[in-house]
């Protein structure tokens, strides 16, 4: 069996249709595919787009724009050519993921300020997970945007990645922290594609999954 390639976005607000995707076998949305989720149309056309695309599998975990989620989690059907993660995972050809749209933003869509409730969460992921998708980064790596020494990472959730030692750790959610790091045995990935000039200006990064 392959290796799976897996292709990495996020935080493309509404501009999804200014992405050039790279097929692979996996697409993984990590949040923030609305501006606020002002628009129905908006998202309609985000779930039409999904569509066009080859990827045999999709994964979209929220971000803290996608209030209409939070509101109520059957919206969900919704964003239907894509398994939408709200704090859950799935298996899929032989990688087990988790996805969690929780941040510690005060304010915005799942957010989650108390660390207790962050860690009572986190502590909910499986041990086995390969592959852990949050719409925010952890403490410390790809989390600052660029000029600034403010870490926006969540502590907690850097210790549970350091607990569970996923293969790869993808999330968005800092604008112009775009890119990879290696530390440990994972690979942490930020696919944030929106530019600190509010248009996008990364590419999809695009993985080959060597099976553990």
């Amino acid at each position: 069996m392959h290796e799976p390639t897996i292709v990495c976005i996020s935080d493309t607000h509404e501009l999804h249709r200014e992405v050039d995707v790279p097929d692979g076998d996996i697409l993984i949305h990590a949040g923030d595919f609305t501006m606020f989720s002002k628009s129905a149309a908006a998202i309609l056309d985000f779930n039409e787009w999904l569509g066009e695309l080859p990827h045999r599998y999709k994964v979209v975990v929220p971000g803290n724009h996608e209030f209409f989620l939070e509101a109520d989690s059957s919206r969900r059907r919704l964003v239907s050519n894509a398994v939408v993660l709200i704090d859950e995972g799935l298996e899929m050809i032989g990688l087990r993921v988790w996805g969690s749209p929780i941040t510690p933003l005060s304010g915005g869509a799942f957010g989650r300020s108390s660390p207790k409730d962050r860690s009572r969460l986190y502590a909910a992921i499986p041990a086995d997970v390969n592959i852990l998708v949050t719409h925010g980064p952890p403490y410390g790596v790809l989390d600052r945007s660029p000029g600034t020494l403010h870490n926006q990472g969540c502590p907690e959730l850097r210790e549970a990645v350091n607990r569970l030692n996923p293969q790869l750790h993808l999330f968005g959610h800092i604008h112009g922290a775009h890119g990879m790091a290696n530390i440990g045995e994972t690979l942490f990935v930020n696919a944030a594609m929106l530019g600190l000039d509010g248009g996008i200006d990364s590419e999809p990064i695009v993985l080959r999954m060597p099976r553990r």
